[in-house]
């Protein structure tokens, strides 16, 4: 085993080897590793893209054979112990997009493949466990008129499907309805034979067929402007419940009728069932395969292999899908394309919907970002031409836009954090038989637990954060590690009985609204309540039946959701965002608020949203609740432009952590010398640091960043291909450090 030895740039004289596997090895080093073939396997049976079992420090590991060469620089090399299956699982555009990821991200290229396989591949299980079997005619079959069988239907009709539309997968066949018996009745004439073919998505749940609606104006100018037939990178940009989902739909149709697959990217599992619904219910014919981390090893396995084989006409995914080979791709789009789950943030630190644009150019196919409020790079790019930009201004469906009230909240009385006045509202609305959305962005029951005698607060052992209370569970909560703790009856320092919780979470206001509203159901949606598969979809099934509620939750709430009986949005606390030290928050603030309002009246009554706050002449909220989003947005330009922020800048964090504060803190010290002796400040090129992150201790281990600002990226690039390299010798195996690109996090 060696990895490639550069010397000034150039690759040493080496020595002829005959067939050398060069691979990309799931470990933190920027370089490839060459191998022997397997003892006894024909290099004939070697393919780049196909995974091998390799030693490597001891350990078995999963690699991917990336390039056959016929030299390596070192004449001993140990062979690789096994071809895990003949499948190529990654193709040229593949493999050429995944080291585009790992040059621009900085990421070791065996981490981007095993960021870009589900767990069951990454493990090592052979692709051959997930074979479809497929029913095709025999020569017999093939040479049988139409009506051969007309006195036996059932056969007749798979005859029929099989002469039409050919070969059939066994979960198609189940699908369409035609059963063993007909198929043995097949076998057993010599019309029929099975034979092993590419996997295939599991079956979709049966839903009733849904007809495409009338498309309005607005949404008929935003399709007719999209060009289908090469790359077009374009922002719909369109106000909640302007009926955007319904151009994403009229876009696949485009897509499936040219024999092509479709990409949609969402942000959250949750909005993965409610999606998968609307569109299999549209293309009843099709095969959609859904990619994200609720899903089972075995049918995240198979739903990748099926879109890798060109078997998943429709694909739907989180920010992993990203990066599944996709060899029929014609188009890809990106719902919410503002929402901050879609950048990774540890490991490969990539950004799913930059990395959509990237893979649209490389498959020269259109890309559509769609948001109400979109991201300020995304604005920044359509507002300076790089991008088609498209407006949607008005509700489809005749539904109007909802009259927003700011409610004070400064030194007036409230109930567990609602106004009076804020209840009353919520009591007349269910009164009505409507529904009534109450966001509160903090899980839990309170955000801290404080002793009334000695003021002691009850703090995560592992992290600068204090212990969430979840009171249902008597459990102290560390939501950062996930340390637990059982809930105490007196103060572990002063040992009184006189303990407070301090603050609001849903838990806390679900007692409160179950109380003052008993006769109506409350239903709160958190990560708590949604941690099963289908969580979510079950809980929100009532508001979706149209029954009078109470629905309260977190973010999970605010993204997506078309609920036409919610007339009435309450926003507990609009203030979390305004005065954060993350030159983001403003923005994020901004986009949480307008999505949550957009979830009233998006049916035929009309909707009320009330914005709690202790700060509502704050400018940011005025110009945001009297101006819209739009408006919001290009202020937050000019002001980041006046910054020299990005988007008008491009920015890059390296961080370390490590047990010991002082190692981390030194590691960038000399991270940071070694930059600017190969790059020295300048009014175009900025380093701050280092710092400690915003949350600067987590999991026992404390974080601190450096922070580079360029005027363009290609600044960046080889400053921290440079550092990357040096700190790769670094010796302390205690300390990580990373390179987050385009970082969005300062925490």
């Amino acid at each position: 085993m060696t990895f490639k030895i550069f010397d000034g740039g150039r690759v040493q004289q080496a020595v002829p080897q005959g067939v050398i596997l060069r691979l990309a090895v799931p470990v933190p080093l920027r370089r490839l590793f060459d191998y022997l073939p397997p003892e006894g396997l024909d290099p004939q049976l070697l393919a780049p893209g196909q995974r091998l079992w390799v030693p490597f420090a001891g350990r078995r590991l999963v690699a991917v054979l990336v390039e056959i060469v016929q030299e390596s620089p070192l004449a001993e090399l140990k062979p690789a112990q096994e071809l895990i299956d003949r499948t190529v699982l990654f193709d040229e555009g593949s493999r050429s997009f995944l080291s585009w990821i790992a040059g621009y991200y900085q990421a070791p290229l065996g981490e981007v493949y095993a960021a870009a396989m589900p767990a069951a591949l990454r493990k090592g299980k052979s692709a051959h466990h997930w074979a479809e079997q497929w029913l095709q005619l025999t020569t017999d079959g093939k040479g049988l008129p139409d009506s051969a069988l007309a006195r036996a239907p059932r056969q007749q009709a798979l005859l029929q499907l099989l002469l039409r539309e050919g070969r059939q997968s066994r979960t198609c066949l189940k699908t369409r309805k035609h059963g063993s018996a007909t198929v043995r009745a097949l076998q057993e004439r010599g019309l029929v034979e099975w034979v092993a073919g590419p996997t295939v998505p599991p079956p979709m749940p049966e839903v009733e067929p849904s007809p495409a609606p009338q498309l309005n104006s607005e949404q008929q100018l935003a399709l007719d402007a999209v060009n289908c037939s090469s790359f077009s990178a374009t922002l719909l940009e369109g106000t909640t419940g302007s009926g955007k989902t319904e151009v994403y739909l009229r876009l696949v149709e485009g897509v499936l009728a040219a024999g092509r697959q479709a990409l949609l990217l969402v942000p959250e599992i949750g909005l993965t069932p409610q999606t998968l619904r609307r569109i299999a219910a549209r293309f009843p014919g099709h095969s959609i395969a859904a990619l994200h981390s609720g899903l089972a090893e075995g049918e995240r396995a198979r739903s990748w292999l099926a879109a890798a084989a060109g078997q998943a006409d429709i694909v739907i995914g989180t920010r992993s899908a990203i990066m599944t080979p996709l060899p029929r791709l014609g188009a890809v789009l990106v719902d919410e394309e503002h929402d901050a789950s879609f950048k990774q943030q540890d490991g490969v630190r990539y950004s799913a919907r930059d990395l959509a644009l990237v893979l649209a150019r490389k498959a020269d196919v259109p890309v559509l970002l769609g948001s109400a409020t979109p991201a300020l790079e995304t604005l920044h790019n359509a507002l300076s031409g790089r991008y088609q930009h498209l407006r949607m201004r008005r509700r489809a469906g005749g539904a109007r836009a909802p009259q927003i009230h700011l409610v004070p909240t400064l030194g007036e009385p409230l109930e567990e954090g609602f106004a009076p006045q804020v209840l009353r509202h919520i009591g007349d609305t269910l009164a009505r038989g409507e529904q009534v959305l109450v966001f509160i962005n903090r899980r839990g029951f309170a955000p801290a637990l404080i002793c009334d005698e000695c003021a002691w607060i009850a703090d995560c052992p592992h992290c600068s954060s204090k212990l969430t209370l979840h009171r249902r569970q008597r459990q102290l909560r560390c939501h950062h590690c996930d340390y637990r703790r059982p809930l105490m009856d007196s103060c572990p320092q002063c040992h009184s009985r006189s303990i407070s919780a301090l603050g609001g979470g849903t838990e806390r206001s679900e007692e409160l609204l179950a109380r003052r509203f008993a006769g109506y159901p409350v239903i709160r949606v958190d990560r708590d309540t949604t941690a099963s598969k289908q969580a979510l979809d079950q809980l929100l099934a009532p508001a979706r039946n149209g029954e009078p509620c109470l629905l309260l939750g977190t973010q999970m709430l605010a993204k997506g959701h078309h609920l036409p009986r919610v007339t009435l949005v309450v926003i507990q606390d609009a203030d979390g965002g305004l005065f954060s030290a993350d030159f983001r928050a403003p923005e994020r603030t901004g986009q949480l608020l307008e999505q949550v309002a957009g979830r009233a009246g998006r049916g035929s009554l009309p909707g009320r949203v009330l914005v709690q706050s202790r700060f509502p002449e704050h400018p940011l909220l005025q110009t945001l609740l009297e101006k819209g989003y739009s408006t919001f947005a290009r202020q937050l330009l000019r002001e980041r432009a006046a910054a020299q922020l990005p988007p008008m800048s491009a920015m890059a964090l390296v961080r370390a952590e490590c047990e010991e504060p002082s190692w981390a803190e030194g590691f960038l010290r000399d991270a940071r010398l070694f930059m600017q002796s190969l790059a020295p400040p300048s009014a175009d090129l900025r380093y701050l640091g280092p710092v400690p992150a915003l949350l600067e201790r987590k999991s026992g281990r404390f974080r601190f960043y450096i922070q580079i600002t360029a005027g363009q990226r290609s600044q960046l690039q080889p400053l921290l291909a440079r550092l990357c390299q040096w700190a790769e010798g670094s010796s302390n195996r205690r300390l990580r450090w990373a390179v987050d690109m385009d970082a969005q996090e300062l925490a």
